[in-house]
């Protein structure tokens, strides 16, 4: 099979490769550059712990091709922070608990860097829905909620 030459920005960070046509999105990020905290679980869309922000927006990593990723900025969890020096939302779900086995988590903060850009929340069921793209077998949700809360309250208070 012929490959494809593409060129994206992931964390800031420009490359360059050649793929084929039908590598996964997912694939490439873990298996082209190295990137493995964009996890697979489905590989169906309905988990969550494949997201990433493609161009700001949240986008399942496993059902996009990474020709489609052409051009793109991308962000991956590994943009979020490191275990030295933690993320905003990364803190919050170590305050609050909000992980368990931790497969989920770089899905979920991949999700709420986007819907803390692009949403307003009033309220823990407005957080609820937010979230509901994405499953946890672990937590069940409270500690995950009550960490975008807070995330939300430093924005503005819940109504």
């Amino acid at each position: 099979m012929s490959r494809i030459e593409i060129s994206t920005s992931v964390n800031g960070i420009a490359y360059t490769r050649s793929v084929e046509p039908r590598l996964l999105l997912a694939d490439f990020l873990r298996h082209e550059l190295g990137l493995t905290g964009t996890h697979v679980g489905c590989e169906h869309g309905v988990c969550g712990a494949c997201t990433v922000l493609l161009n700001g927006r949240s986008v399942r990593s496993c059902l996009m091709l990474a020709v489609q990723a052409n051009g793109a900025d991308m962000e991956t969890v590994e943009g979020q922070g490191t275990s030295e020096n933690l993320g905003r939302i990364q803190e919050a779900f170590r305050t609050h608990h909000g992980l368990q086995c931790g497969f989920c988590t770089p899905g979920f903060i991949m999700t709420i860097v986007d819907i803390l850009k692009h949403h307003t929340l009033r309220n823990d069921e407005e957080i609820r829905e937010a979230l509901s793209g994405n499953i946890c077998r672990c937590t069940g949700y409270e500690h995950i909620v009550n960490a975008v809360r807070e995330l939300v309250n430093e924005r503005g208070p819940l109504k």
